[in-house]
């Protein structure tokens, strides 16, 4: 029996999304790493003011979004 059925959707969503977050977050910080050269070229392009809201915002985008579809894909489609 599928166990995803028997939890609310906002709990499946919320716990999908924040794996989806720190997982996705950390390989994007590590490959602007190396894209930049260095940690301080990474902390120029994600993280300078003018870009880290922006990197913020997004980031919580697709982990709601991935959260919301993965949620509504246990529940309602899988068997």
């Amino acid at each position: 029996m599928n166990t995803y059925k028997n939890q609310s959707f906002l709990s499946l969503t919320l716990r999908f999304g924040i794996v989806f977050l720190v997982v996705v977050t950390v390989i994007k910080i590590i490959f602007s790493i190396f894209a930049t050269g260095g940690i301080a070229g990474m902390i120029e392009e994600l993280f300078s003011s003018s870009n880290w809201e922006q990197f913020v915002r997004m980031q919580l985008l697709m982990a709601v979004l991935y959260g919301s579809l993965m949620t509504g894909y246990y529940k309602f489609v899988k068997k």
